[in-house]
């Protein structure tokens, strides 16, 4: 049992994910999410800078079973409720405004050399980071306020709509897009078996009480079938030709949608918060930061002149169709929705690695794309909580 199982890069890792939130929270001047820490600090112990860690089999096994987590916790905030009427209509055209941006870039950076397929870039730059607006909108106390359930509900169309077109169109499996649609078709009938199943035991009480009397012992019963669920719809992606990232987020959306009753196991969330945020998810982010490709940008001249321009493209991208779309609803508040909505990083980073997989983009302009969606985590959410701060009354989203 003396082989080196990479135990020494995971204790590396384990320190930046303890130290990155303490360095955020405790140097007020660091102004600087933790994730953000995180991801830098991986570049930095990686093969870029000191070549401290390198990705073996254990680390490589946590991080993807990490990118799962994100993409189950993100699928468990969405409130598929709250997508009808006047917000459902918004947000559709809003996402589809923003491909049709997208796609205008991915021309441009066609054009210009940078990516070899616009449609990817289109994918690449739609989705919103859920897992990140919707803390900072309940920090601020914004969640339940009109500005709030708006960027809450373009997030949610954006996340689904990005995560299944990229499975659709640039999925690493083989097989055209017809096979894939059906396949997604099948998908969703699995889903649908499996919501049926667990909803009608859910009201079984003789299996309540029993759920109950486990929930909080060292079986922590809710918190393994949460996971075995995750597991099964990822292997069940990965199966059928699908991108798992789709498998881990329809789990987490079946999931938060059969079970919003959370009267009788009120710390199931905060347990699976827990497992998600204070183990696997901090090493997906340092190990994504290993990843990085820092030499690709120094290497080449034009490489950092990139990572404005993607940064401004996913701010009009995401941005302009919410403050075109949203001025009727939300007023003075737009701009907070519209920086919000453009700030990206977990979506990116996966995306890049797929894109590089299948040669759909560079490794410096994937490393360039992951740069722009650091920088949206660093500047768009505090200037979006400046400008909320400025406001004493934002107005009220129409009932519809």
């Amino acid at each position: 049992m003396s082989k080196d199982l990479g135990f020494n890069g995971l204790l590396l890792i384990s320190l930046i994910a303890v130290g990155a939130p303490l360095v955020a929270r405790l140097i007020p001047k660091v102004k600087v999410p933790s994730v953000v820490l995180e991801i830098v600090a991986g570049i930095i112990v990686g093969p870029s800078v000191l070549g401290w860690v390198h990705v073996d089999t254990p680390i490589e096994v946590l991080s993807l079973v990490g990118l799962a987590f994100l993409l189950f916790l993100a699928g468990i905030e969405i409130d598929l409720m709250a997508l009808k009427g006047e917000a459902l209509r918004v947000t559709v055209l809003g996402f589809g405004a923003t491909l049709a941006i997208g796609f205008g870039f991915g021309i441009a950076f066609h054009a210009a050399n940078w990516v070899r397929n616009p449609f990817f870039v289109a994918i690449a730059l739609a989705a919103t980071s859920l897992g990140l607006v919707v803390p900072v909108l309940k920090d601020a106390g914004a969640a339940d306020r009109p500005v709030g359930r708006l960027t809450i509900a373009g997030a949610t169309v954006a996340d689904f709509g990005a995560v299944i077109l990229l499975s659709l169109f640039f999925s690493e499996s083989e097989g055209g897009t017809a096979s894939k649609l059906a396949t997604l078709a099948f998908f969703v009938v699995v889903i649908a078996i499996v919501g049926i199943v667990l909803a009608k035991a859910g009201r079984s009480a003789r299996l309540d009480r029993v759920l109950v009397s486990l929930q909080d012992t060292t079986a922590e019963i809710r918190v393994r079938i949460a996971v075995a669920l995750l597991i099964g719809f990822v292997a069940l992606a990965a199966k059928t030709g699908l991108e798992t990232i789709l498998g881990a987020f329809i789990a987490g959306a079946l999931l938060g949608t059969i079970d919003r009753d959370t009267m009788t196991h009120p710390q199931f969330r905060v347990k699976l918060d827990a497992v998600g945020y204070g183990f696997l998810i901090p090493v997906f982010f340092v190990t994504s930061g290993v990843r990085f490709d820092l030499r690709a940008l120094t290497d080449h001249p034009s490489a950092l002149a990139r990572v404005p321009v993607f940064l401004v493209a996913l701010l009009l991208a995401r941005g302009l169709p919410a403050m075109l779309l949203y001025r009727r609803s939300l007023g003075s508040a737009t701009p907070v929705a519209a920086l919000l909505q453009a700030t990206s990083l977990p979506f990116i980073v996966t995306a890049t690695q797929i894109g590089v997989a299948i040669d759909a983009i560079e490794p410096v302009t994937a490393a360039a794309l992951v740069s722009a969606g650091l920088l949206s985590v660093v500047l768009f959410p505090p200037t979006a909580l400046a400008r909320l701060r400025q406001l004493q009354a934002p107005e009220l989203l129409p009932d519809t």
